[in-house]
């Protein structure tokens, strides 16, 4: 197979789809790796890497898109990218649907097969391509939380361990899965005070046997995320539904019962958000204010730390890259039932519900 790597074009996103260890692994299956010259260059990957690797380096992402069957990225394709995408080319990424109607409706009129890494789901229901990146969300977000409480950030000015002497900060983490979890280690492992939320009474108990004596567990209700936030210092929205809209957990009204200068980081924000005034920034622009509240809403996290990410998310992927490889996307996605739910838009139609409903789009049961 022809596989196609693009630089990616999203504002300030360092990260390549695919290191060259992994473009070696392919070709030394006797497939072709076309890699848009400078790909890798924000991950300290340089071109003569690649072509070391078997990959032959083009000038341009109209030459890739052009040139290849399947197309492997890390974000969704932008507008630019529209016009390139091929009836019946392999697109390979994560895509974050529910959230976003403009790409859905492009990628249903492009004809192209989707598959989306945030909905490839394993046997045991994790989801194998969105863990590395959520591991790394999950760490990023109490950094960016801790710089945020500076006051000359916009801030409270509390150090998230404090002092001898001083209370440290409250740090609420609204949902445990990855993002929660490594989230919770890292601010814990800053001192801070923490306080972990969610509707899985199982996970809960789980949490509260592993985690450190200063990260407390809670069940998650309006009433209890109302009066956690009173107190808290740092909130981080960490909630998901596969392939869905993430619930808005957090409104705009109860913004008022916090202190200003509190910091709200929302790493659900590619999938809509779980705060009510979520709205996607970048990593030029990451932050804004409403009611005196800070909001971290930057939809690529993991882009901040490319050179980390980069390797992580190509230790994910690379398995399922040489299934579509190796098989071509419809026996891959019929041997391997991972793969399978990752298949969001096939044929010009909506083939994962949560996207269809999310959306209010007509939806494709798949029959095979």
């Amino acid at each position: 197979m022809i596989i196609g790597i693009p630089k990616e074009i999203k504002v300030q996103e360092g990260r390549v789809a695919m290191t060259p260890a992994g473009v070696m692994e392919l070709t030394h299956r006797g497939h072709t790796v076309y890699l848009q010259r400078g790909a890798g260059v924000n991950s300290s990957l340089s071109d003569e890497r690649y072509r070391q690797a078997g990959a032959v380096i083009l000038d341009s992402m109209e030459e890739v898109y052009a040139s290849s069957e399947m197309i492997v990225k890390v974000k969704e394709p932008l507008e630019s990218e529209y016009n390139l995408i091929r009836k019946g080319q392999i697109m390979f990424t994560y895509f974050h649907f529910a959230s976003n109607k403009q790409l859905t409706q492009a990628m249903i009129d492009s004809g192209a097969v989707c598959i989306a890494y945030e909905t490839v789901m394993d046997r045991m229901g994790t989801l194998p391509l969105l863990t590395p990146m959520s591991e790394v969300a999950g760490r990023l977000s109490v950094q960016q939380g801790a710089k945020y409480l500076e006051k000359p950030q916009g801030g409270k000015g509390v150090l998230l361990g404090g002092v001898p002497g001083v209370n440290p900060a409250e740090v609420m983490i609204i949902g445990a899965g990855v993002v929660g979890y490594n989230a919770a280690l890292m601010a814990a492992g800053l001192g801070a005070n923490v306080k972990m939320l969610d509707i899985n009474l199982n996970r809960l108990r789980y949490l509260s046997e592993v985690m450190p004596a200063n990260v407390r567990t809670l069940y998650s209700t309006e009433m209890s995320i109302r009066e956690s936030l009173r107190s808290a210092d740092l909130v981080i929205g960490a909630t998901l539904i596969v392939g869905a809209k993430a619930p808005h957990l957090v409104s705009r009204e109860m913004l008022k019962e916090m202190t200003p200068g509190t910091v709200l980081i929302d790493v659900s924000v590619d999938q809509g958000g779980c705060f009510e005034t979520t709205r996607p920034t970048t990593h030029a622009d990451p932050i804004f204010e409403v009611d005196g509240i800070i909001h971290y809403c930057v939809a690529n996290i993991p882009g901040a730390v490319p050179i980390t990410s980069t390797r992580a998310l190509t230790n994910a992927t690379m398995p399922y890259v040489i299934k579509l490889a190796e098989h071509g996307w419809k026996d891959a996605c019929k041997r391997f039932e991972d793969l399978r739910q990752g298949l969001n838009i096939l044929d010009g139609e909506v083939v994962y519900k949560s996207v269809a409903d999310s959306l209010n789009l007509p939806y494709r049961e798949l029959h095979w």
